[in-house]
């Protein structure tokens, strides 16, 4: 396999697995060859590169910054805005968890909250649902700190994380 064909393979692969984490495809792919790429890319080349449109690439572009994962360069001279992301793999799944948190588990910690503090009516009906939506509540809130402890860990994060939660 050559090089192109590894990358597009890599791309290809990475965006595929971007719709399994709740992002879409395009959005995967662009944060995927700007991982890669020895030098910033403009918007040009990433609509060349991925063989798509203007405004898919903004929109991706736009909601990648909006992650904390892509970042705009200025190159003095030019007049094309330029792309880098993060390559710190460590950093790129710290921000990413934070991200996540936010994003998705702090909502619906908050809907459990609310749900399972209802008034309880003394029917067993009501008393299931506050009992259940608590147990949730509980451990999603759980599952959330141990996110925030392990993202928020700047060295080496994901093997301090492991190590600390198997011993």
């Amino acid at each position: 396999m050559n090089y192109n064909e590894a990358k597009l393979k890599f791309v290809s692969t990475w965006g595929s697995l971007g719709t399994l984490w709740g992002i879409n495809k395009a959005m995967a792919q662009i944060q995927a060859l700007l991982f890669i790429s020895t030098k910033p890319l403009s918007m040009e080349d990433i609509m060349e590169e991925l063989k798509i449109s203007r405004g898919n690439t903004s929109m991706n572009l736009r909601q990648l910054m909006d992650w904390g994962i892509v970042t705009k360069n200025i190159i003095p001279g030019e007049r094309k805005e330029y792309f880098t992301t993060e390559k710190d793999v460590q950093e790129l799944a710290r921000v990413i968890a934070k991200e996540r948190s936010r994003r998705e588990i702090q909502p619906v910690i908050k809907v459990l909250k609310e749900v399972s503090a209802i008034e309880d009516d003394g029917t067993a009906e009501t008393r299931e649902l506050i009992k259940q939506t608590k147990a949730l509540h509980d451990l999603t809130e759980t599952a959330d700190d141990m996110i925030h402890k392990m993202a928020t860990q700047k060295q080496n994060w994901i093997t301090k994380s492991v190590l600390k939660f198997m011993k």
